[in-house]
């Protein structure tokens, strides 16, 4: 009995031989050479998604006697014995049409060259598919976000990777601005340049992965906005001065080389992120005459005049305009012209 099992092993460890080497063989150019009356097929184009379930089919006839699935020259397959240790690997049709096995959850280590060998008729014939594994594109590594001041050069990086090659763009979110390329370079950047810039990378596997990168351009207060107030005794007047400024900038006020506090002789001072506000909350003769806002951050200052004004006196108009006494002094000298000239 033992001799009859010890027989039987040997046997089946000569057909698994045998079969290792038709296999193969297939592989091998100039050791087997297929019948003049058969053409292989084009070698089939699988693709799939990193993840997903790849089927490799193969379509066999009921004369096959021998059948294999190899990739490159790893054997997974002979019939319904399984070689490989891959559980991944599984045999989904094996009947007298077809021949077919499935790779689940694909990763890139995948792709590759398979082939499906078989043997009908005593010629071994062989039908190739290549496994093509996509990758969707997503974006590794960007830039931090970034604070500079106003002239500063500014360099950003957004690197991504996906199967095939993905491609990156840059757009500015605010005014639309569109860049190519995993690098965005800015020489001497404006304030206008500032706000949120956006990196997107597509390969078209899946939806385009996208990240964004908020750049800070610091900049000195600019006062855009100062205006000459009139003021009527007993009721309330406002003087205004905006700046503005990156970082926030900070307000005082002067009256003359006075500066005023807060809550201070019928005076309210009113600071917003952008614009200092002086409210009088009952104007008096005393409040009349010129105030000055000075604005400030870490890089520089802004400063303007302005004044609180009776109505209907001189001193209406722009802070800077100051166009009252040479307007009084023309309508003078067109009074006295004529008494001139009467002289003469």
């Amino acid at each position: 009995m033992y001799e009859k099992l010890k027989s039987r092993k040997m046997n089946n460890s000569t057909l698994r031989n045998a079969l290792l080497g038709m296999v193969l063989a297939v592989f091998t150019k100039g050791i087997c050479v297929q019948s003049a009356d058969f053409t292989p097929p084009p070698a089939e184009n699988i693709t799939v998604c990193q993840g997903e379930s790849a089927i490799l089919r193969c379509d066999i006839d009921s004369e096959v006697t021998h059948k294999a699935w190899l990739n490159r020259s790893n054997i997974l397959f002979t019939g319904s014995d399984k070689w490989s240790l891959d559980p991944r690997v599984t045999i989904i049709n094996n009947n007298k049409s077809e021949f077919s096995i499935q790779i689940e959850r694909v990763t890139v280590h995948d792709e590759g060259p398979y082939t499906c060998s078989y043997q009908a008729r005593n010629e071994p014939r062989t039908a190739h598919v290549y496994l093509i594994v996509q990758v969707p594109a997503k974006i590794v590594n960007i830039s931090a976000d970034i604070s500079v001041n106003e002239g500063s050069n500014v360099n950003l990086f957004c690197l991504a990777v996906g199967r095939p090659e993905p491609t990156i763009t840059w757009r500015h979110l605010k005014y639309g601005f569109m860049s190519e390329g995993e690098f965005l370079d800015i020489t001497d950047i404006k304030r206008q340049q500032a706000e949120e810039y956006e990196c997107i990378t597509n390969n078209g596997v899946s939806s385009p992965d996208t990240r964004k990168v908020k750049v800070i351009v610091n900049y000195p207060p600019v006062i855009s906005d100062a205006k000459n107030m009139p003021g009527e005794v007993g009721k309330t007047a406002i003087l205004r001065c905006e700046a503005m400024a990156v970082p926030t900038a900070s307000f005082e006020w002067y009256k003359d080389d006075k500066r005023l506090l807060e809550r201070s002789h019928g005076l309210k001072i009113q600071n917003e992120k952008t614009r200092s506000l002086l409210m009088f909350t009952n104007v008096t003769a005393q409040h009349f005459g010129n105030y000055t806002c000075f604005a400030a951050n870490k890089l520089g200052t802004s400063n303007s005049s302005m004044l609180l004004f009776r109505p209907g006196a001189v001193g209406g108009g722009s802070p800077s305009s100051g166009q009252g006494a040479p307007m009084m002094l023309w309508v003078l000298c067109l009074a006295v012209l004529p008494l001139f000239l009467m002289k003469i």
